[in-house]
């Protein structure tokens, strides 16, 4: 994380290490590569504004107007807004319904019911903005660059006074981008470092309410255009000061030395040795009894790990990582007249945010890997599909490698079919 690579290839999207800066230096005060090394993972930093590039702070992200626009006019369906109160969510029950004629669906946030909610102080929780509401659908994009990571966005409104979770901790790292008003935040240490995605604090209740009763790490209040970075597992609590408070917190996804772990043992499913059946009459149950078996089942996986194939893990792990982490959106009728309307002089580029792996596959083919799925082009579209999807705005008739227009208006034409390009 200490430097941005360029767009495109081995999985990295295409997306321009310009924005992808911009979006990192707009939640940290310190430089990428002191960030990487001092904070990320380890310790809480807290930029105020004025240390930011953008002192104006976030209102061009989401504003409270903007929040307004989605829980009145857009439709929202459940699970796009969860409603907590006294540290307990409020069941969607009490605030969804039918939409009227032509909308009757159930699941509908119904803004009279939230304004309830909102009034006797519950804390509205916006989820899943990164799919939803445009600004924050490019920003999730930039800095999923620039951290090489998957992100979600939700946003969080909150009454005067009010707080609308006890302490606790997250199970993935968070930036906290105050947009308005002002918020207390309680930090303590963490209870148990480095928590996985199956450890939630939940199971820790006693030992985060004791930790929660101590001094703080860090005991500070959030004001707008302010920014905190929490690595997972730290404990935190928020609440609102006089005023309405509205912050987004960015969760970030990362990948951890145990998600290698979880693929390196499907992967040993290979080895013979350790798909072995336990000898006949063992008991299970007795120490003594498995001491053997267990000696010799770690030296076979030993053995195994040794030659493990760092190919065969990456794969695994981009099933897992890229679907996390969307390319951008793309309009589907521009992309089909685009298509209807497609010559040599038709200028294209690759979708941003696209993650991508170009690889031989057989004699004449190569493989184009993709968040989703896989295609086969021949191989002498290589050098051409290249440049498609090297960032940089081409013209279809400038493509290299291919005789004639026609054959590059029929692969940008595949290209543009499977959203692999759009129109520039």
């Amino acid at each position: 994380m200490t430097h941005l690579d360029p767009p495109g290839g081995h999985g990295r999207p295409a997306v321009s290490s310009a924005s992808a800066t911009a979006a990192l230096a707009r939640c940290v005060s310190v430089e990428p590569a002191k960030f990487a090394a001092a904070h990320w993972g380890h310790t809480p930093l807290l930029s105020r504004a004025a240390e930011l590039p953008d002192p104006a702070g976030f209102t061009d992200l989401l504003s409270p107007a903007d929040a307004d626009e989605l829980l009145s006019r857009r439709g929202l369906r459940t699970p796009f807004l969860r409603v907590a109160r006294d540290g307990q969510l409020v069941p969607a029950a009490r605030w969804t319904g039918g939409g009227g004629a032509g909308a009757e669906i159930g699941d509908q946030v119904l803004d009279e019911r939230v304004l309830e909610q909102y009034a006797a102080g519950a804390t509205l929780v916006l989820q899943g903005l990164h799919r939803i509401w445009p600004p924050l659908v490019d920003f999730a994009r930039d800095l999923g660059l620039a951290l090489h990571q998957p992100l979600q966005i939700n946003a969080y409104l909150t009454p005067a006074g009010s707080q609308g979770f006890a302490t606790h901790y997250d199970t993935h790292d968070v930036f906290v981008l105050q947009v308005d008003g002002r918020k207390h935040w309680r930090i303590h240490p963490p209870v148990l470092p480095d928590p996985l995605e199956r450890q939630p604090w939940g199971g820790r209740a006693d030992e985060v309410g004791a930790t929660a009763q101590g001094p703080a790490a860090l005991d500070v209040v959030l004001a707008p255009g302010d920014a905190l970075y929490l690595p997972r597992g730290w404990l935190h609590s928020a609440q609102a000061q006089d005023a309405s408070s509205l912050h987004l917190t960015v969760g970030i996804r990362a990948l951890t030395r145990y998600a290698l772990v979880e693929e390196l043992l499907a992967l040993a499913a290979e080895d013979q040795r350790l798909r072995a059946s336990l000898p006949f009459g063992t008991d299970v149950a007795d120490p003594d009894g498995i001491e053997p078996e267990l000696t010799e089942t770690v030296e076979a996986l030993r053995d195994w790990l040794l030659r493990a194939d760092p190919g065969a893990v990456a794969a695994r792990l981009r099933q897992r990582a890229w679907p996390a982490a969307r390319p951008a959106p793309i309009r589907p009728l521009a992309q089909a007249h685009a298509l209807a309307a497609l010559d040599a002089d038709a200028r294209v580029t690759v979708r941003p945010g696209l993650r991508w792996q170009l690889a031989p596959h057989g004699s004449d083919t190569v493989a184009l890997r993709l968040f989703d799925r896989t295609i086969t082009l021949p191989v002498s579209c290589e050098p051409a599909a290249r440049v498609l999807l090297s960032g940089a705005v081409t013209r279809v008739g400038d493509l290299p490698g291919l005789p004639d227009d026609a054959d590059r208006v029929t692969l940008t034409r595949r290209l543009l079919r499977e959203a692999v390009v759009v129109p520039a």
